[in-house]
C-alpha cells in the first residue's frame, strides 16, 4: 500500500505535481484522466510515426526506462497547444505506461505503474493546459532529473561532424578515414566519429567480434598515431563500441558468457546483464582503456537498450541497486562517467543516440543522436526535434546524412534541411563529391554555422506534432530561421520583431508563401541551393499574404530596406 497521495501546486507556473510515498517494495500505479474536448494528437519521446490518437483499448503497455524513452506525454489540441502535460522524475528506474482514448467517455487516460521501494517517493509534475507543446514540454524538461546536472558539451560537440558509418560501412582504414578527415576539416566540421568496423574480429551486419575492442592490425597498424593525425587537422575524435555486446567470437566471450544469458543469433552476440557487478567492471575498464591508451577524446556508445531485454528476468548481481535494469545501468554510467571525466575533464564527448537519449541521460552522454534513419530526411527531422523537445540547451545531433551522389543537387541539400536544427553528421564520401555537392555541402555547413546560435539555441515553434513539423521557426533576439519542410505551407510573420529572417525553401517549389501581420519595407536578398545569388530586390509588403519566389532547396533573407 502507499502511504498516501499529495497534490502540491506550484506557484510560478500553475503546475501540479502529484506526489506517491511508498511504504514497502512495490508497484505504484498512477491513472491521469482528462476530457477529450478538441484533443488531435498525443506525443511521446517514442512516438516516432504514431502521432494520431490511439484508442486505449489498442494501447498495450509499454516499459520505459534510463536507457529506453522517458515517461513523459502531452496530449495537444488543434491549435497545438498542451491539454496534458506530464514527466516522471524517476528517469533512472522502468516504468510502464500506457495511454488512449475512451470511446464510452470521450476522455484521455494515461496509466503509469512505477516500482518504488520502502518509504520512497514518486513525483509525477502536470503542467497546466493552454501553452503550445514545445514550450510546455521545455517547462517538464527542466523540472526532470538530469538537466540541472547535464554534462555540458564542449565546442567540438556544436559543430557539424564527419562519420564514417554510411560513406564507409566496415571498410573503414587508416588512409581512407584520413583522407575523408582533411576535408572534412576544410568544410568547417570539428568532430570525427569513427564507427563499427575499426575494431578486430568485426562481422558485416553481424557482432561476433565484439568484446575485445582492439583496433584491427591490418586496418590501423598504428591506432594512436592514427588519431594523432586526424587530430592535427582539427577535428577531435570519437570512437565507437557496443559495450554490452558479446561477440560468438571474441576472446571474451568464454570469461563472460555466463554473465549474458541472452543469446542474439542473427547478431552473433550475447547481450551482458548490466546488473552483475562483473559485466558493469568489464564496460568501465574496457571503456576507459580505450579512450587512454589511444588518444581518444570519447566514445559513441551504442546499442544501450540491448539492457532491457533483462527487465522481465529473475535479479542479477548484488551490488547496490543492481535488481532494476534502468537503476543498474544507472550505477553502471555513473562508474562510467567519473571515469572517462577524470580522463578528459570537460572537454570529453559522448556520443548517446535514440532511444537512450532521454532528459536522465544527460547526466552521461553530451551529444544526443537520432536514431538510424539513412536518406529519410523526413524521419531525420522529427527524430531530432523530438529529442530536443526534452533537452533544451542540449547537442542533439541528427543521424548520419547520407544521400545519392548522382541526385539533384536541390534534392541533396534537402537532407541538410533535415539536420538544421540540431547539429549535422555528414557521412558521405566527401573525397568523390561532385563540384555541385561539394558547393552545396560547403554552402549549408557555412549557413548552420553563421546561424547556429540561432537553430540550436535559440527558442523555437515546430506546431503540431501530427503534422511532422512541416514549418519550423527558430529564434533568438531579433533573429530567426523559418523552414518549410512541406508544400503548400503559409509562414506566419511579424515584421516588426525580427531584422534578420531566413526563410529556407526545403520543398520542390519554386516560391514560399509569407503572411504578414503588418506593412513593411524589406530588403529581399535570394540565394539558390549551393548559395548562389539567386536575386536581391526592394519590396512594399502589405498585412496579409505574399509569394515570395524562392528556389528549391533555396534561402530568402529578410532584413529591413
Amino acid at each position: 500500500m502507499t502511504d498516501g497521495v499529495r497534490l502540491e501546486s506550484d506557484p510560478q507556473d500553475e503546475a501540479t505535481v502529484i506526489r506517491v510515498r511508498s511504504t514497502k517494495t512495490e508497484t505504484t500505479l498512477v491513472r491521469l484522466d482528462v476530457p477529450l474536448g478538441d484533443g488531435v494528437g498525443y506525443w511521446h519521446p517514442a512516438a516516432g510515426w504514431e502521432r494520431p490518437l490511439p484508442a486505449d483499448w489498442e494501447g498495450e503497455w509499454r516499459r520505459v526506462g534510463l536507457v529506453d524513452s522517458a515517461a513523459a506525454g502531452c496530449l495537444y489540441d488543434g491549435a497545438g497547444r498542451a491539454l496534458l502535460a506530464f514527466a516522471g522524475d524517476h528517469g533512472d528506474a522502468t516504468t510502464l505506461i500506457r495511454f488512449g482514448v475512451s470511446e464510452d467517455s470521450a476522455r484521455f487516460g494515461v496509466w503509469l505503474a512505477t516500482p518504488l521501494r520502502a518509504d520512497e517517493e514518486y513525483q509525477l509534475r502536470i503542467e497546466a493546459p493552454g501553452r503550445p507543446v514545445d514550450d510546455t514540454l521545455r517547462t517538464l524538461a527542466r523540472w526532470m532529473p538530469g538537466t540541472d546536472d547535464a554534462l555540458p558539451a564542449p565546442e567540438a560537440g556544436r559543430t557539424p561532424a564527419y562519420s564514417t558509418w554510411y560513406s564507409m560501412h566496415h571498410a573503414v582504414s587508416e588512409a581512407a578515414v584520413e583522407a575523408e578527415a582533411a576535408v572534412a576539416a576544410d568544410l568547417g566540421c570539428g568532430l570525427l566519429l569513427l564507427d563499427d568496423g575499426w575494431q578486430a574480429g568485426a562481422d558485416h551486419r553481424k557482432y561476433s567480434g565484439c568484446g575485445d575492442w582492439t583496433p584491427d592490425p591490418a586496418k590501423f597498424p598504428d591506432f594512436r598515431a592514427h588519431v594523432r593525425r586526424v587530430r592535427e587537422t582539427g577535428l577531435r575524435y570519437v570512437a565507437w563500441i557496443a559495450p554490452l555486446l558479446l561477440g560468438e567470437h571474441s576472446r571474451a566471450h568464454a570469461e563472460l558468457a555466463g554473465l549474458a544469458p541472452h543469446h542474439v543469433p542473427r547478431l552473433a552476440c550475447r547481450v551482458l546483464d548490466p546488473r552483475q557487478d562483473e559485466v558493469r567492471a568489464f564496460v568501465v575498464e574496457r571503456c576507459a582503456d580505450l579512450v587512454e591508451r589511444y588518444g581518444l577524446d570519447g566514445l559513441k556508445l551504442d546499442f544501450l537498450e540491448k539492457a532491457m531485454v533483462y527487465a522481465d528476468t529473475a535479479e542479477g548481481g548484488e551490488g547496490d541497486g543492481a535488481a532494476d535494469v534502468s537503476r543498474a545501468m544507472r550505477t553502471l554510467l555513473d562508474e562510467l562517467h567519473a571515469r572517462l571525466r577524470a580522463l578528459r575533464g570537460d572537454d570529453v564527448l559522448i556520443e548517446l543516440r535514440q532511444p537512450y537519449a532521454g532528459p536522465t541521460m544527460r547526466r552521461f552522454g553530451n551529444l544526443l543522436r537520432a536514431g538510424d534513419c539513412p536518406a529519410d530526411a523526413t524521419a531525420n527531422r522529427l527524430r531530432t526535434l523530438d529529442i530536443a523537445r526534452l533537452a533544451p540547451g542540449a547537442s542533439v545531433h541528427c543521424d548520419m546524412l547520407m544521400w545519392d551522389p548522382d541526385a539533384r543537387v536541390e534534392a541533396a541539400a534537402r537532407q541538410l534541411h533535415a539536420a538544421l536544427y540540431s547539429v549535422p553528421q555528414i557521412s558521405v564520401r566527401l573525397t568523390e563529391l561532385s563540384t555541385e555537392h561539394r558547393e552545396m555541402t560547403a554552402w549549408w555547413l557555412g549557413f548552420w554555422r553563421q546561424y547556429r546560435d540561432v537553430l540550436i539555441d535559440g527558442e523555437r515553434d515546430t506546431g503540431r506534432p501530427d503534422q511532422r513539423d512541416a514549418t519550423v521557426t527558430a529564434w533568438s533576439g531579433d533573429r530567426a530561421v523559418v523552414t518549410v519542410f512541406g508544400e503548400h505551407r503559409v509562414v506566419p510573420l511579424e515584421p516588426d520583431r525580427f531584422t534578420d529572417v531566413a526563410l529556407v525553401n526545403s520543398t520542390t517549389a519554386g516560391h514560399l508563401v509569407l503572411d504578414l501581420t503588418a506593412h513593411t519595407r524589406v530588403l529581399l536578398s535570394v540565394t539558390d541551393a549551393r548559395g548562389r545569388p539567386a536575386g536581391t530586390h526592394v519590396r512594399e509588403l502589405g498585412p496579409g499574404p505574399h509569394h515570395l519566389p524562392v528556389p528549391p532547396s533555396g534561402v530568402c533573407r529578410l532584413s529591413p530596406a
